[in-house]
């Protein structure tokens, strides 16, 4: 047995550059809000966040441009270094080349992390879009102003004076911080903090509907009390992870059977890493721990449900291909057990249920529950006793490419559902059309919108030729090559099933005249359009060609 070298603590600045990008937008853009007018504070929150987001992505290019060349697979940005996994195999990747020692890794960089804060920013930006964007009748998603109490003349004061809640940008860029931190946090301590940054504000936004306020209000609540006993439960499973291996290091309990007898302390990691996993399966909207996931994606602003659907996920499940990578795979039979009850109840709650919905947000609510439990195979593949490296290696590029053509399809999806409102008996517009019987005859009324909405319908039902086919392909692929042949039929039927409730809506669109004209589809800036348009070209892109980008993601580990 050697002894593991220690190094000195070092923090590698550059490195964390676009997550200080981003953030320091945050603090600027709150500042922006305490002095700037309020007549010029919506278009310099919104050129700033894009801003703060597009260098970001050119950040997080040129970081992934200097590790290929430095032939490095990850660089931690504190303290350092930490041995290979015994089943190491997939060169370049931080699975081999992690710097060994005692220390716990805060922040690393690695190619894992860059390719996930790649999907994370190109969710933003599209989101961005939606969320800046304004209607025909100048209004856009959010309250006037969220303190004040629905209903009242302060609230009425406030909508008339055509005051604006510019709140919501760096609110938002501080969630999408926390997500970017999420997919590079390598110690627990780290992954809870950015937990708490990316969920806190996510709590707040989802209150600030300028309709339905109360609606918004209660789900907001919902969310942040159900959020608080998620991370209450992600903590206990820590602290059973330091009770048996004195760290809080991802890797503690490989390098207690690494450095010295690993004693009897198997159950006790079992516990607390099926603890942390609550905590970020809470954070998927995975079966038990789904039920604030419909009232939320209903009651919260349409732009906000966008932008949590593809970025809380992204780095939720990036977040657990490094638990499962260097922790669950230590106490597989007990996971293992644990993750093929969570997969096989949240593929048949999300079918079953999206079935009956009749509101379209909670219909796309429940598809993305049973969208969780699909990546969720691919997630219980990583490092798999029947696998092998190559496999896991497939089982992280299968979850990538998932959650980029999900990401991009859900806010596009959501963009479409900003533009469709109800109208009154005088003609006024009021808010979102949600019920379903409102979509009739939107291929007539629409058809551009009708159609892109068709494309994405079809890459959530997994059709060949868009980017859905390939990712649940992939993932599929990943479960039947590590055993899980059972779980794949499921996901395979059950996926069939949840076509009947997309192709229900295209026939509402396309086949079905329009029973009252009490639906209109209304104009607007232009934003929602733009990232409307861009989600659509990525996602046929992703269908037809997905080699270029499957290769970049799996051409990142070799």
């Amino acid at each position: 047995m050697t002894t593991p070298n220690f190094v000195d603590f070092s923090v590698e600045w550059v490195a964390v550059l676009p997550l200080l990008i981003v953030l320091g937008a945050a603090v600027i853009g709150t500042l922006v809000e305490a002095f700037v007018s309020h007549r010029v504070r919506r278009p310099v929150q919104i050129g700033l966040s894009m801003l703060a987001l597009a260098s970001a992505l050119v950040a997080v290019v040129w970081r992934w441009t200097e590790l290929q060349i430095s032939g490095q697979g990850g660089t931690a940005l504190s303290a350092s270094i930490l041995p290979p996994h015994p089943s190491a195999g997939i060169p370049g990747s931080e699975f081999e080349t992690v710097p060994q020692g005692l220390f716990s890794v805060g922040l690393i960089e690695d190619n894992i992390s860059l390719i996930g804060q790649v999907i994370i920013l190109v969710s933003a930006l599209l989101a961005f879009l939606v969320m800046a964007d304004r209607t025909e009748t100048r209004e856009g998603a959010f309250a006037a102003s969220a303190a004040t109490r629905p209903g009242s003349p302060d609230e009425r004061e406030m909508t008339l004076a055509g005051r604006q809640q510019t709140e919501i940008f760096p609110m938002a860029l501080f969630a999408t911080g926390g997500m970017m931190a999420f997919t590079s946090a390598f110690d627990v301590l780290t992954l809870f903090i950015a937990l708490e940054v990316l969920s806190l504000p996510l709590y707040v936004l989802a209150a600030t509907a300028r309709r339905k306020r109360l609606l918004a209000q209660e789900a907001a609540l919902k969310y942040f009390l159900l959020g608080a006993f998620s991370s209450a439960i992600f903590l206990m499973g820590a602290a059973f992870l330091y009770g048996a291996t004195g760290t809080l290091s991802l890797t503690g309990a490989l390098l207690r059977f690494e450095l010295g007898p690993a004693g009897d302390f198997t159950l006790m990691l079992a516990v607390g890493t099926i603890m942390m996993l609550v905590g970020l399966l809470f954070k998927v909207g995975a079966v038990p721990f789904h039920s604030w996931t419909p009232d939320v994606y209903q009651g919260a602003p349409t732009p906000i449900t966008g932008f949590m659907a593809a970025g809380t996920k992204a780095a939720a499940f990036l977040a657990m291909v490094r638990v499962f990578y260097w922790t669950a795979s230590l106490v597989h039979d007990s996971v293992n057990v644990f993750m093929w009850i969570v997969i096989i109840a949240t593929i048949l709650v999300g079918t079953v249920m999206g079935l009956i919905q009749t509101d379209i947000k909670r219909l796309l609510a429940y598809s993305s529950i049973a969208h969780a439990g699909f990546i969720l195979i691919a997630v219980n593949a990583i490092n798999h006793p029947s696998g092998s490296a190559l496999i896991t290696e497939q089982s992280v590029a299968a979850i990538m490419f998932y959650l980029l053509a999900y990401g991009v399809s859900t806010v596009g999806a959501f963009g479409i559902v900003t533009l469709v409102r109800e109208r009154d008996v005088n003609g006024n517009i009021l808010g979102e059309a949600t019920k379903l019987s409102a979509w009739a005859g939107l291929g007539k009324r629409s058809p551009l919108l009708a159609a892109a909405m068709t494309v994405f319908l079809l890459s959530f039902a997994g059709i060949p030729l868009t980017g859905g086919f390939i990712g649940k392909f992939r993932v599929f692929q990943a479960g039947v090559s590590t055993g899980q042949v059972v779980l794949v039929v499921i996901a395979v039927l059950a996926s069939a099933a949840t076509a009947v409730f997309y192709f229900r809506l295209i026939q509402l669109m396309y086949f079905r005249e329009p029973d009252t004209e009490s639906a209109v589809v209304v104009e607007s800036e232009g934003m929602s359009i733009v990232a409307i348009v861009l989600a659509l070209i990525a996602t046929i892109a992703l269908g037809v060609l997905p080699g270029p980008v499957l290769d970049f993601i799996i051409g990142s580990f070799v």
